[in-house]
């Protein structure tokens, strides 16, 4: 009965060791050469491409509005018109007393071609008409103060006025910007001027769009330095299809300097102690077994950092399951980190071929 007993609890005895010393479940990734490059970071204000408030001229009432708030225009659009009845009378008056003048001055040349009158009444008729001329061109210069066309395609603001209300002088009475394009003004410090140059890319994100970065590229840099700040304006340009960009937003500027061929990592795999950096790296020849391994860590970016030391290319390190390992302790890999993969999708493929085997 005792012997059977023993028997019974014999696989159970020799198991629970064997089950207490399977390896444990990492993911990895491998340190690869990459290109790299450390990012200048400001922050900057959006302008449209080209950006106008006009406004009237003249004291007079608006006799016409032709645009909605927010509307698209095109370049020579007729926009507000004041009324222009008293310029208009004075108009055709000179133009009548242009065509009676220009009448005298053809049969005063008759007639002087026949020395029938004198030349110098054809010289004063003449003369009388270049006067009119003059002031009919004055006359065409003061009317187009009654009307206000748009100097360019944008698109208006708010329509701030309404037919029949009387404008003076400085007026505003519409916003145009044009938008397809914006421009980003930012400053940077004195020492990166010697990096930077017109054309350099840059990437600008807003917190209107967190996950919709802009793509632009340096247009333009300041030829002064601030003597307070010791900083340099730079101009970018940004385009605006869509036109969810807008004057006057405020922008995360990151520009992108030359790049560097470095060794990379994921920042999930480094082990922090004060000022020193580990990582766990794997020997695929020895089971996985773990070697605790100090570096030395550059620049840093999303997800990712430098190695500057203690790594070579192509050595795999921990990069999910640090904190369960030990140096010197063997391991089983789930999977290899890269561009085509994730950490939940390494621990689900795990989990299922666990399950597949029992």
């Amino acid at each position: 009965m005792l012997l059977a007993l023993l028997l019974a609890l014999a696989p159970l005895v020799l198991s629970s060791p064997a089950r207490a010393q399977q390896p444990t479940a990492v993911i990895a990734a491998e340190a690869r050469l990459d290109d790299w490059s450390d990012p200048l970071q400001a922050l900057g204000t959006l302008h449209a491409d080209e950006s106008i408030t006009l406004s009237a001229t003249v004291t007079d009432i608006v006799r016409e509005l032709n645009f909605r708030d927010g509307q698209e225009v095109e370049a020579g659009q007729l926009l507000v018109r004041l009324a222009d009845d008293e310029a208009l009378a004075e108009l055709r008056a000179a133009q009548a007393l242009r065509d009676e003048r220009r009448n005298a001055v053809n049969r005063l040349s008759q007639l002087q071609s026949r020395n029938l009158a004198p030349r110098g009444d054809l010289e004063d008729a003449q003369a009388r008409l270049r006067q009119v001329e003059a002031e009919i061109q004055a006359l065409e210069a003061s009317l187009a103060d009654y009307r206000l066309h748009a100097p360019f395609a944008g698109r208006v603001g708010f329509r701030n006025v309404s037919v029949g209300s009387l404008v003076t002088p400085g007026t505003a009475l519409v916003t145009l910007d044009k938008l397809d394009v914006m421009k980003l003004d930012f400053t940077l410090p004195e020492l990166a001027l010697g990096e930077l140059s017109p054309g350099l890319p840059l990437t600008a994100t807003s917190g209107a769009y967190p996950d919709s970065p802009f793509q632009g590229e340096i247009a333009t840099i300041g030829t002064r330095i601030d003597p307070v700040s010791r900083s340099v304006t730079v101009r970018a340009r940004l385009d605006n299809p869509e036109g969810r960009l807008r004057p006057g937003m405020l922008m995360n500027v990151e520009v992108h300097r030359a790049s560097r061929e470095t060794l990379v990592i994921p920042e999930a795999s480094l082990i922090p102690e004060g000022r020193r950096q580990f990582v766990l790296t794997l020997d695929p020849d020895d089971a996985y077994r773990v070697t605790r391994r100090e570096i030395t860590i550059g620049a840093r970016r999303k997800g990712e950092v430098e190695v500057l030391d203690g790594l070579q290319e192509g050595q795999l390190v921990v990069a999910h399951g640090t904190e369960r390992v030990r140096d010197g302790q063997p391991t089983r890999l789930l999977g290899i980190l890269d561009d085509t993969t994730t950490v939940p999708e390494l621990l689900r493929q795990g989990r299922d071929a666990a399950e597949a085997n029992g």
